[in-house]
């Protein structure tokens, strides 16, 4: 009987699992997903601290359990609701490397706990979910360094050959390891884990600023597939599926993101991908010209009686927190009969989808977003574009300066419009620390300041008009 009642927990908390992502793939139902596969979750936990039984007898140490439970819920209860936008990348690196470490402390308890000759389908998924957790874990705590300003990129001579060969020797020890061909199993498997540690740190390390997205994403796919591999090892329905959910919705993201940035998947796992660049191209230099600047009555009139305006949203929106100021003024420009619309980058921000989430807390309507193709064949017919705080996104080194370590990423061709207004807060360089020769453009024009600032400021001039 409560053999019966966990498989059905168990089947619950899996179609919520499925559900909750469908739901996610809009913003009008995301909220509601999250809830619904939340719900999900927590009938499987009852489940199993209720019903579960291995060798006939229930689990033990409840209190243990129960202390873990309440510091766990109240610590993500009280990260969640205080972190702020920008940190929002940062607190999903810790999280996500809190679960690739997770993954990798069961397929660490399982290999202590084998007892009998070794079963090499139960030792792969002990080995994949070890070394992949790990990888994960490690790389996810050095993203949080890098996003939080913590940690600076660093890389050597060579980096690109040795993860290569840290990677081929863990694939070699772990087919060794697996085979039964090894006197000491435990050696050798202690020395997979401290390579893989080694070699999550080095796999993240080198990667620029401007491509940190991508390995957010890629960090959550590993977390997935590690997570995958404990539901195999338990025969945890709940488990696996949640894992494959994770695993293969973070893998198709990577490779989207990969594409939409020109980049190559093979590049990301070794560890070369986004690398700093020291070419003396135009961009590698200090200031290419004069830039102009533009008044905020003048950036008000020139938007308020174009036909059509496109904003642009990058970082800086979300450092000064004008998403609903932004909306304020589309709102604004609608009223005087200006078509408004948003162009949102694919790796805008600091991880996948930033931007989307964004607008969409000031209830921009999701309708009004347009994604990289789409708002590329509309630039040319736009009179102004207003650009907020995105800098790398629109940077012309992508196209024109080969030594530049964004060169072939795809980017908003902004320049093709009629006008462009930057808002920023100075003219230092963006999170990839490149010059942009977009601002120096004849058609292009700044306006300095805090971004939410400025946005009241261009509001109120809007109105006077």
């Amino acid at each position: 009987m409560e053999t019966n009642i966990l498989s059905i927990c168990y089947l619950i908390g899996s179609v919520s699992f499925i559900l909750g992502l469908k739901m996610l793939s809009h913003p009008a139902t995301a909220r509601k997903g999250n809830l619904v596969s939340a719900a999900g979750m927590t009938i499987a936990i009852l489940g199993t601290i209720l019903f579960y039984q291995s060798d006939g007898a229930h689990l033990h140490n409840y209190g243990w359990i129960v202390i873990a439970l309440i510091i766990g819920t109240v610590i993500g209860s009280i990260a969640a609701r205080k972190v702020h936008m920008t940190a929002m990348p940062e607190m999903v690196s810790i999280f996500n490397g809190m679960g690739g470490l997770c993954a990798a402390l069961i397929s660490i308890i399982e290999f202590g706990r084998l007892t009998t000759e070794l079963q090499a389908l139960r030792e792969l998924a002990i080995v994949a979910g070890m070394v992949i957790g790990s990888v994960s874990f490690t790389g996810s705590i050095v993203a949080y360094g890098k996003l939080s300003g913590k940690l600076k990129d660093h890389s050597f001579p060579g980096q690109h050959i040795f993860n290569l060969v840290v990677l081929a020797v863990i694939v070699v020890l772990g087919g060794l390891l697996i085979s039964g061909n090894f006197a000491e199993p435990a050696v050798l498997f202690y020395t997979i884990l401290a390579l893989s540690i080694v070699y999550g740190i080095l796999f993240v390390m080198p990667i620029g600023g401007a491509d940190m997205p991508v390995v957010i994403s890629l960090l959550n796919s590993f977390t997935g597939i590690a997570t995958a591999c404990g539901g195999f090892l338990y025969n945890n329905p709940v488990m696996l599926t949640g894992g494959i959910l994770v695993g293969s919705a973070g893998a198709i993201l990577t490779i989207l993101m990969c594409k939409a940035m020109n980049r190559s998947i093979k590049n990301v796992l070794i560890g070369s991908f986004g690398e700093a660049k020291t070419g003396e191209g135009p961009a590698a230099g200090g200031e290419q010209g004069d830039y102009k600047e533009i008044s905020s009555a003048d950036a008000a009139m020139v938007m308020g009686y174009a036909h059509k305006v496109m904003i642009v949203p990058g970082f800086g929106l979300a450092v000064a927190q004008a998403q609903h100021a932004c909306h304020d003024l589309e709102k604004l420009l609608r009223e005087k009969g200006v078509e408004v619309s948003y162009a949102i980058h694919p790796v805008a921000g600091r991880m996948p989808g930033q931007m989307n989430v964004l607008l969409a807390e000031a209830d921009v309507s999701y309708d009004e977003l347009l994604e990289l193709e789409d708002a590329n064949e509309q630039f040319a017919d736009t009179d102004v574009v207003l650009i907020l705080g995105a800098n790398d996104v629109v940077n012309l080194a992508a196209e024109n300066d080969p030594s530049s370590p964004i060169y072939g990423m795809p980017i908003l061709e902004v320049g093709k419009a009629k006008t462009v207004i930057v808002n920023k807060r100075s003219m230092r360089p963006g999170y990839a620390g490149i010059e942009n020769q977009l601002f120096f453009q004849p058609n292009t024009s700044m306006i300095f300041g805090d971004a939410k600032g400025v946005l009241h400021q261009l509001v109120s001039d809007v109105k006077a008009l």
